[in-house]
């Protein structure tokens, strides 16, 4: 990527988080700290990677996306209503009575949205269904699916690990969000799944060690994600992030995996990221 792609990433990717706070302090609820993490990578995914057509959502030859944490909802309908799928000034009605736009993905509801998730460890395996699927139609067809950390506590994980190894998925790329954090503490002491990278290529993958957070370092994750295409392996992205980035006070704070922010929260919030965004937009002027 040149210097000026890279910085319209990272613009749009502070749009997204504006999105995110935008849509979790109209709700007074939601999930924005592990929404703030994946901002950039899902950013990347939906301008850069998939193959999509707002215009028609249901392309059967599109990509598949498929959010396995469904709580970072408010990071994936940000993403999509910067792509187009629809109004983002319908973001600020996240939760709401009424509102398409639910706490957790559905797919009967929301443009663009391609499995109803919410149950931790479902999404994954409904991703290596689609996968397969179109490993068996002969569809040139990729497969993309976001987990949390924390999420990997579900055995159903590992079980849709076994099988996207056994079925030679390498349509399939399997992002792991390793922010460190779940709703009761570190992972680490929670429920600790290290050492991962080692678990992953155990158990047949492609394994990819990136900074989730680092546009250029997705760039290179996503490039080997491409050249593992015919190698018989599905791919993993263990994508080393900072729970709420883009906030100062919601970094590395394990309050904020699933609150909103309140008015005063709010303005300090969107003030940091206007901020970043004049900076970046000013950087791009040059």
């Amino acid at each position: 990527m040149t210097k000026a792609e890279v910085l319209q990433l990272k613009m749009t990717a502070t749009r997204v988080r504006m999105g995110i706070i935008e849509a979790t302090h109209s709700a007074k609820s939601g999930h924005p700290g592990g929404s703030l993490s994946a901002a950039d990578v899902l950013t990347y995914l939906y301008f850069k990677v998939m193959n999509v057509d707002t215009e028609n959502p249901q392309d059967p030859t599109r990509d598949r996306f498929v959010l396995s944490k469904g709580h970072a909802a408010p990071c994936l309908y940000s993403v999509l209503a910067e792509r187009g799928f629809f109004p983002v000034r319908d973001l600020t009605t996240l939760r709401q009575d009424g509102s398409y736009l639910e706490g957790h993905p559905n797919m009967n509801t929301v443009p663009g949205v391609d499995m109803s998730t919410g149950s931790l460890g479902q999404g994954v395996s409904a991703a290596c269904g689609m996968a397969l699927a179109a490993r068996l139609q002969g569809a040139n067809i990729n497969v993309f699916t976001l987990l949390g950390d924390g999420e990997l506590n579900e055995g159903q994980c590992w079980e849709a690990f076994m099988l996207a190894s056994h079925y030679k998925l390498d349509n399939l790329c399997i992002m792991v969000d390793v922010n460190n954090l779940q709703i009761d503490g570190a992972t680490n002491t929670v429920m600790s799944t290290e050492p991962l990278d080692q678990k992953m290529d155990a158990f047949g993958f492609n394994t990819i060690i990136c900074n989730g957070n680092s546009m250029t370092e997705l760039e290179q994750a996503f490039i080997l994600f491409d050249r593992a295409h015919g190698s018989g392996k599905p791919t993993c992205f263990l994508l080393h992030t900072t729970k709420g980035k883009g906030v100062s006070f919601m970094e590395n704070a394990v309050d904020w995996h699933g609150k909103g922010p309140n008015d005063e929260q709010y303005e300090k919030a969107m003030a940091e990221l206007r901020q970043e965004y004049d900076v970046l937009e000013k950087e791009a002027q040059r």
